[in-house]
């Protein structure tokens, strides 16, 4: 350090104050004075440029500024994450802060605030544990700002907040550039089985293979929690590269096709009533859209949509309007935003559709003369079945006779006759 000094004489007069506090500027200002006296930078070790640019390239540890019952409130210590392989759940670890670490009658809480990539937004965490777990997309880099809150009988019971330090990581990507794949999208059918699916990335080498990989801490699907899923890949010109996706499994959502539809007329009008769809969606979690085509005398059709605001009802009613000829009905379900952020039209019901106009229109009195003549009508049947009923059983009766009689005649003519002639009157 002494062959240093004499070398440099710009840095002679910082050695005195040197502090953990100017270190930073002390090694800037050697580094000019290196820059300046190029011919002699043989005269410096190795070993001490190594450990100037590692200083350089690290944020300054700094003793806090905020000081309570005559010690440091120093953020926590010994900040570090461990990646469990949970695709993104992430484990935060700290230590106490070594000026805190004998203190009694004191709380000591922590602050930590994370940067949610999924959301965009930073999130925030008060804890008297020294570890907390949190979501990550492992494609982007990973933020952190985290401070101790102390309380004490010296501070009056007030929380005294101390520095605020940040730390952050950037993970390498790897695998071959421009293979993550694209428009990642799940399905959750019902609440019973999901799909996903997904488009190759720009760069697809050939004899590419994908990877779904997923995981969740519970047997089942648990709404308003993270279900985390990855995609990779393998391929002869190396792995592809990893796309990372963290869902709510409430928000992709698609109800089964709404079944039982039927449509009836009313005093009012036309009434349309149907069933929930089959599947593990509950009832009060469903809104409907129902949608109307109606054909008019003029041949022009009217189409209406109506998003019901009665969540629990499975009916719907319309004026039927007198111009109409047929109006046809169909239905379709999704989860409502009382159980979930978004989700997914189910698909479309069978069409029902009102009789012809003709049929519908026709006056009560006229429906009663129907009815009449079909009754006479039916009564004239049965009379007519009954009457040649009546006269086949006479006429076998009277044949029947005519069989007996002629029977006896031929007998008595036998009796009488010789017996040469009786093979003429057999």
């Amino acid at each position: 350090m002494d062959g240093l000094v004499t070398a440099f004489p710009e840095a002679n007069c910082l050695l005195d104050t040197i502090s953990a506090k100017n270190l930073k500027g002390f090694l800037q200002t050697l580094i000019i004075a290196l820059q300046k006296n190029m011919l002699l930078l043989d005269k410096v070790p190795a070993w001490l440029s190594a450990f100037t640019l590692l200083l350089l390239t690290q944020e300054p540890v700094s003793t806090s500024e905020v000081t309570a019952c005559g010690v440091a409130v120093d953020p926590p210590a010994n900040i570090e994450i461990s990646d469990p392989g949970f695709l993104g759940y992430i484990s935060i670890h700290w230590t106490r802060p070594a000026g805190l670490q004998n203190l009694t009658d004191c709380t000591v809480r922590y602050q930590l605030r994370y940067y949610d990539t999924y959301e965009e937004r930073w999130r925030s965490v008060r804890t008297v544990k020294l570890t907390y777990a949190a979501q990550f997309d492992l494609e982007k880099p990973v933020k952190l700002r985290i401070l101790t809150l102390l309380k004490c009988a010296c501070t009056n019971g007030t929380e005294v907040q101390g520095k605020e330090t940040e730390w952050a990581y950037t993970p390498e990507p790897t695998g071959v550039a421009g293979s993550r794949i694209r428009d990642f999208h799940c399905v959750y059918y019902g609440k019973e089985y999901m799909e996903c699916t997904w488009e190759s990335g720009p760069v697809q080498p050939p004899n590419s293979q994908h990877y779904l990989y997923y995981w969740f801490p519970r047997e089942s699907l648990l709404e308003f929690s993270k279900f985390n899923l990855c995609v990779n890949g393998s391929s002869p010109a190396g792995s592809l590269r990893t796309a990372y996706f963290s869902i709510e499994v409430q928000n992709h959502v698609k109800p089964a096709v709404v079944s039982s539809v039927h449509v009836s007329e009313t005093d009012e009008g036309l009434k349309l009533d149907w069933s929930p769809p089959s599947g593990q969606v509950p009832e009060h979690c469903l809104e409907y859209e129902v949608e109307s085509s109606t054909m008019m005398e003029n041949g022009k059709e009217e189409q209406e949509r109506m998003v019901l605001q009665n969540l629990a009802d499975t009916s719907y009613g319309v004026p039927r309007q007198a111009e109409s000829q047929k109006t046809c009905f169909r239905i379709r379900s999704k989860v409502n935003t009382y159980c979930a952020d978004e989700g997914f039209w189910s698909n479309w019901s069978q069409t029902k559709c009102t009789a012809d106009t003709e049929t519908q229109d026709i006056p009560t009195w006229k429906y009663l003369g129907l009815v009449g003549l079909v009754v006479i009508g039916i009564a004239g049947v049965i009379i007519l079945c009954l009457s040649l009923w009546i006269l086949r059983k006479i006429c076998i009766k009277k044949i029947s006779k005519k069989d007996v009689l002629y029977t006896l005649y031929k007998e008595k003519v036998n009796e009488t006759m010789p017996t040469i002639l009786s093979p003429i009157f057999k």
